[in-house]
């Protein structure tokens, strides 16, 4: 059966395969250096050996940046602000997206205008930050949570998903006598569980990867995520003042590189597991609006 298959297969076959490979390659080769640069010894990196795989193997970067409080600790803040907003956002979006799909609520055509008006405008970067001044939340983790509480394209997606579910379901719960409440919580949520994971994988690497906002609305270097701290090495190569001294035995490149490893390691867990939701959650915003 498979020398039949591979009978079937056409030069044009070969030809897609070969510039697949070539450029999952170029896609993948920047990380993958990353990663050999990270474990290889100054001399190797400062004379340019390292190309395909580590050179002097050592892993004195790595202990350098999680010896210090620093690094740790922003990593720690990144996974509490990931943790909150994603489920800040899932509980938001899952109470929003219901009734907008409800075809008798009242008002349903005009509040989805309003809604889809956010996608293309917003406040702006002052009168926002001005508001969360006023309202107390400067410094705080509230700041980075509950401006962006719903994400108004994901929102849509869930709102498409809850349509699709077959309005006997609902008819026939209510002639059970169930309410609106406990049909959203027994019904809607329950199927709706690979929506949810198809945006819950939006929202985390919104927040895993979110700097902006920090930068904005943070003041106290000890609340910074990581995203922050991997910036300043970075953009400014500031490593005074995140304490994170260089040795003389590693090279500011080994200690960059190694954050950033350090700061992969969440998505690269995750995003294998769930990438398949990427697509679904295209598909299923695509067949309904």
């Amino acid at each position: 059966m498979s020398k039949s298959k591979l009978k079937k297969l056409t030069t044009m076959d070969y030809v897609i395969a070969v510039i697949l490979l070539v450029l999952g390659f170029v896609f993948l080769y920047p990380m993958y250096y990353t990663i050999i640069i990270s474990f290889s010894d100054t001399f190797n990196i400062t004379a340019g050996n390292v190309k395909f795989w580590p050179k002097g193997f050592n892993i004195a970067a790595y202990n350098q940046i999680l010896s210090n409080n620093r690094v740790p600790t922003a990593y720690i803040n990144t996974i509490l602000y990931t943790v909150v907003g994603v489920a800040m956002n899932l509980i938001m979006t899952a109470l929003t997206a219901y009734p907008l799909s409800r075809k008798d609520f009242w008002g349903r055509s005009g509040f989805m205008k309003l809604i889809t008006f956010t996608m293309f405008f917003s406040g702006g970067m002052i009168p926002t930050f001005l508001l969360v001044s006023k309202l107390g939340m400067l410094d705080t983790i509230w700041s980075l949570v509950l401006p962006n509480a719903i994400w108004t394209y994901q929102m849509l997606i869930v709102r498409a998903f809850y349509m699709a579910i077959p309005e006997s379901m609902h008819e026939s719960a209510t002639i059970d006598g169930a309410s609106e409440f406990r049909i959203f919580l027994q019904i809607i949520v329950p199927l709706s569980k690979a929506a949810f994971a198809t945006v819950g994988l939006f929202f985390f690497m919104g927040h895993w990867n979110n700097y902006i906002p920090p930068l904005i609305y943070l003041k106290n270097a000890s609340k910074y995520p990581l995203q922050i701290v991997l910036r300043e090495m970075l953009v400014k190569g500031d490593n005074v003042n995140y304490n994170l001294a260089i040795p003389d035995n590693l090279t500011p490149e080994s200690m960059k590189n190694a954050t950033i490893v350090v700061s992969m390691i969440p998505v690269m867990i995750v995003y294998p597991f769930a990438q398949k939701y990427f697509v679904k959650g295209m598909m299923i915003g695509a067949v309904k609006g």
